[in-house]
């Protein structure tokens, strides 16, 4: 990667992923994009609906990139109030992005995610290549989306490369519309309140990773030797399975008095009862080296400090 368009860069992901992006390869070989301009703009940012057939071809014509990475998306409990309008952004945006890779002959990343399983995939180490039928619009959006982008592979010769992201824990952007946004709210209630009301059942066990090692996973991927790569649109990819019990355990060694209580949202424990308890990880560490550097522990230790850190500054 030399030149990078990133689409969706105000969410979640593409928040960060910018900023490391322009650290690892110069602030003006990133272009931002999302569909509406923040208020001040670090570094190229330009305004993109990507539901409209020709702005990411015509931005990246523009700034003559050869990567797109494509994460503009309406996540899982959002895409399920919102079926209509997730199949629009989320399956209209990726083939408008694909085409412009193809028409440009670019690199592309899309992320997909353990939404792309469903209650009939195998629910333990779940395995790489199996049965996928899930049961919301997002998980379908997922679904056709690896096999678009291997249709973009197979039949233009488009580069394209993709992992399944579980549930991504971070201390910098606020939650999207996911349905493991919990992991990361309990983080800021733990500091503020001391205690938090969970809307994921005790005993509900899910995949996360810390986002720094979500980051560090897409450009290991990007780099990756091609030839190398037979699953290219679809790795498994994890760092954890953890249930709600099991961040409180975690927050309890550092702040002992924080409790933990249930208030059971049924849609999104639907969703997270659709997904599997872990997945297989297994092809993606044999065909490019994926592994994550933070487990439970680890990423507690650093969530705490940075979460603590970012509330005082908020309110000085």
């Amino acid at each position: 990667m030399k030149k990078i368009l990133v689409t969706g860069a105000l969410g979640q992901i593409g928040s960060e992923l910018t900023e490391k992006l322009r650290s690892t390869y110069g602030e003006d070989n990133v272009i931002a994009s999302d569909i509406r301009r923040p208020e001040q703009p670090s570094g190229i940012f330009e305004e993109i609906d990507v539901t409209k057939e020709k702005e990411i071809y015509e931005i990246s014509k523009k700034y003559k990139v050869d990567t797109i990475i494509h994460l503009a998306a309406l996540l899982s409990a959002k895409a399920e109030a919102f079926p209509k309008v997730a199949w629009e952004i989320n399956m209209g945006g990726l083939v408008n992005a694909l085409e412009a890779a193809k028409e440009l002959d670019l690199k592309f990343f899309t992320p997909s995610s353990i939404g792309a399983f469903g209650p009939s995939t195998p629910k333990n180490n779940t395995p790489q290549d199996t049965l996928q039928r899930p049961t919301t619009m997002y998980g379908v959006n997922k679904v056709a989306g690896e096999i678009l982008c291997d249709y973009y592979y197979s039949r233009f010769g488009v580069d394209t490369r993709g992992v399944r992201f579980p549930g991504l824990i971070s201390y910098v952007t606020a939650p999207g519309g996911g349905t493991t946004d919990y992991a990361v709210e309990v983080y800021y209630e733990a500091l503020r309140s001391g205690t938090y009301t969970s809307y994921i059942a005790k005993g509900t066990h899910m995949d996360m990773m810390y986002m720094p090692d979500a980051l560090q996973a897409i450009i290991q991927l990007m780099e990756a030797d091609s030839d190398r790569l037979k699953h290219r649109n679809a790795f498994n990819i994890t760092a954890m399975s953890a249930a709600p019990e099991h961040f409180e355990e975690a927050i309890r060694k550092h702040i002992p008095d924080f409790t933990m209580d249930y208030q059971v949202d049924p849609v999104r424990q639907g969703i997270a009862e659709s997904w599997p308890d872990s997945i297989n990880a297994d092809a993606a560490k044999e065909e490019w080296d994926f592994e994550a550097a933070y487990d439970m522990d680890a990423m507690t230790v650093d969530m705490l400090e940075k979460v603590r850190e970012k509330i005082k500054k908020n309110s000085a």
